[in-house]
């Protein structure tokens, strides 16, 4: 079965994967079919082992094959499950962000009783992450840099850190220098900074909608300006609705998560966030990118950040670890390209300093061999977990629903049908003990009130099975 190779681009696992992708798609190859062992798969296109493996691999996180211990790799279901969301339609002007109203209605009002949250995305699963491992790191950098706890640190971060960071951006496609990268105490704490670097009080942002509520309490703080772009749930934020922007709005940032975008879980095409580089490059005009989730598209290209193709420094790039390799170790790094300089400052005045040994904990971690199978094993579990709320949502949900269908992640975000309203439901849900997102927490503006983001960075269990299933009995009857 030799795989008709697609783009010579693209590494060697990609095009066989892609052409065996072809083969699935003309259904040569069979739903529920067991595929040519990994083996077969080397030989026919005379490769090795380790690069068969990767192009499975590529296969199994689109969801388009499924691995079964001990007997091989099958081609998944074609179920066609719920239609995507439609893409946003927001308005061509920029807006004051003001959260206060949705604040209210959403933070303020007291629920008794314990709660089922799909809420949040800090991950709260102990599952994910090897806590055993961290707290060994810790121990040991509590050992060996003890004297950094009574000692004022004032750097951009430690070397040990900033060198391990360098070495993991190899893997999003970028060669980051150590000493140009700050260590924050946060993505959005990085991001923060970037985004002080970049603006003044009134300024227009450029971002994804619906976009990430934590951006639009950020842009609110500084007194900006947010002009929603356009988004596609599969690919991300419209470059050619971007480009309008640029060309006819007063934009001084662009603020993006090309890689699994939060809530949508979109990934741009590489060649589409090559085309996005080029074209804040020709307008001057900084991208920040947020990479925190690209490291769950382990062993995919797509993982790529847009920051590879920068060769200006228009891109400055912030990223964390806490969605990934530990939610108690929260900090953050960018690079902010031509304001470098600039961002240091920032983080020197305002005295947003991080701690030395968990620098080093940190680091050891990040360079600890098997740090690419535990993305990759943190990878599927998620998707695994998506796969079955989409089929919960599918079965419970009222008819025409629709829901994203992100690659990996933590969040599937959910439109019913336009009667619906989910900040009624949010309430009647909340009764009942359940928290997610409504929809309008992710827009400075009145839409995406049929819209709700669902979270599942938390344990999954029958009582969270049947709490989904309780929040699609409950919007059968919410309009």
């Amino acid at each position: 079965m030799p795989s008709t190779f697609n783009d010579p681009s693209q590494p060697l696992y990609a095009q066989i994967a892609q052409g065996i992708a072809q083969l699935i798609d003309g259904q040569v190859f069979k739903s529920g079919k067991r595929l040519p062992s990994v083996r077969e798969v080397a030989a026919q296109n005379t490769v090795s082992v380790s690069t068969a493996v990767q192009a499975y691999r590529w296969l199994e996180e689109r969801n388009l094959i499924t691995a079964r211990p001990k007997s091989g790799y099958y081609v998944a279901s074609r179920s066609k499950g719920p239609a995507l969301p439609a893409t946003s339609r927001p308005p061509k002007y920029s807006l004051q962000v003001d959260s206060q109203n949705r604040s209210e209605q959403i933070g303020l009002e007291n629920f008794p009783g314990p709660i089922v949250s799909f809420g949040g995305t800090c991950p709260k699963d102990p599952d994910f992450f090897d806590e055993a491992r961290v707290r060994a790191a810790v121990n040991r950098a509590t050992r060996e840099h003890r004297f950094s706890l009574v000692a004022y640190t004032d750097s951009s971060g430690t070397p040990a850190l900033k060198e391990a960071v360098s070495r993991r951006a190899l893997h999003l496609g970028c060669r980051l220098q150590p000493e140009n990268l700050v260590i924050t105490a946060s993505c959005i704490n990085a991001v923060s900074m970037c985004l002080r670097a970049v603006t003044k009080p009134g300024d227009v942002v450029a971002l994804e909608s619906p976009t990430h509520f934590g951006f639009l309490d950020l842009i609110e703080s500084l007194n900006l300006r947010a002009l929603e772009i356009p988004t596609h749930p599969k690919d991300g934020m419209s470059l050619s609705a971007l480009q309008l922007a640029l060309d006819t709005q007063p934009v001084k940032a662009v603020l993006s998560v090309p890689t699994l975008s939060n809530p949508l879980g979109a990934v741009m095409k590489n060649a589409d966030k090559k085309a996005l580089v080029q074209m804040i490059t020709k307008h001057q005009v900084p991208l920040i990118e947020d990479v925190v989730f690209n490291d769950l598209l382990a062993s995919d290209e797509r993982r790529k950040a847009a920051k590879a193709y920068d060769v200006d420094g228009w891109v400055m790039v912030c990223g964390s670890f806490s969605k990934t390799l530990t939610p108690g170790v929260r900090m953050g790094w960018c690079e902010a390209g031509r304001w470098k300089d600039s961002v240091m400052r920032l983080k020197s005045v305002h005295g947003i300093q991080t701690t030395d040994v968990l620098e080093h904990a940190l680091a050891e971690l990040l360079t600890q061999s098997n740090y690419e199978a535990r993305m990759r094993r943190l990878s599927g579990f998620l998707r695994e977990r998506l796969k079955e709320a989409r089929s919960i949502i599918s079965e419970c949900f009222p008819r025409g629903t629709r829901v994203s269908r992100p690659a990996s992640g933590y969040t599937l975000w959910v439109e019913l049908p336009e009667t619906f309203n989910t900040m009624t439901l949010f309430k009647q849900c909340m009764a009942q003990g359940i928290s997610f997102g409504p929809g309008a927490l992710f827009t400075a503006t009145d839409r995406f009130d049929h819209c709700l983001r669902l979270s599942f960075a938390g344990t999954w269990t029958d009582v969270e099975r049947q709490a989904l299933r309780k929040i699609g009995e409950i919007s059968k009857g919410v309009v």
